[in-house]
């Protein structure tokens, strides 16, 4: 018996996910604004969360029901490394650290991995999901605001592994709608997932700080780049 789990996350996390689109960082990235030293912060920040999840989803990969979920070829972590070696260098693990958001987010990760594991369900759907729906369209995002070539810093949007991504994300749905979950359990993903919702939305929030200080150092020296060109152009003209 299906359980419909997929459509009830979809509907029951609307909310959720167009609040965190419209997080200040969310919202200037999808607009184009994009800073290098605070995107290198956030994909610190995924590569700890990643990888609390992608261990806890191995540990628990014969769990009855993280088990019809389980998709090795999902996992982010490497892709994160690739790119913080970019972005950070070949010492990139000597300068990474999970920000106190974050820190809850895994937090979470590993309580629900301990005592309700198929609550990972939840977690794997916010991020993987999202992952595989939006991916191409944030990479060129990513790709223009940073001047970055193809393959440069954004292997994070790249499922090498996964040839059909839309064939993917089709059997993934259908795996959640065939797990073995009563209606209980699926409210209680659906909570999950609008939990996780909220901690990538602190997270996010966290980063505001960080990029509103870079737009304002790029303001005002453009700014002081045309006073300084009018000051010339006056003098020149004298």
């Amino acid at each position: 018996m299906s359980s419909n789990l997929a459509t009830k996350l979809r509907e029951g996390t609307k909310k959720s996910h167009s609040m965190a689109e419209n997080t200040g960082f969310i919202a200037c990235f999808l607009k184009g604004t994009v800073e290098k030293n605070s995107y290198r912060k956030l994909v610190s920040n995924l590569y700890f969360v990643y990888s609390a999840m992608e261990e806890e989803m191995e540990r628990q990969k014969n769990h009855p029901i993280v088990a019809q979920i389980y998709f090795p070829e999902l996992n982010r972590k490497s892709a994160l490394e690739q790119d913080l070696y970019y972005y950070y260098g070949p010492n990139w693990r000597e300068q990474v650290a999970p920000s106190p958001a974050t820190e809850k987010y895994i937090d979470r990760i590993r309580e629900v991995s301990n005592t309700a594991p198929e609550l990972l369900v939840a977690h794997s759907y916010t991020r993987y999901l999202g992952d595989l729906s939006g991916g191409q369209i944030l990479k060129g995002i990513a790709q223009r605001g940073m001047n970055l070539s193809d393959g440069e810093g954004t292997n994070f949007y790249e499922f090498k592994t996964i040839s059909n991504e839309k064939a993917f994300k089709q059997k993934y749905r259908q795996a959640m709608n065939e797990l073995p979950v009563d209606e209980a359990t699926v409210d209680r993903i659906v909570a999950e997932a609008n939990d996780a919702f909220g901690k990538n939305m602190t997270m996010f929030k966290e980063l505001e700080g960080s990029l509103i200080k870079a737009i304002g150092v790029m303001l005002f020296n453009s700014l002081t780049r045309r006073r300084n060109r009018g000051s010339t152009e006056l003098a020149t003209a004298e």
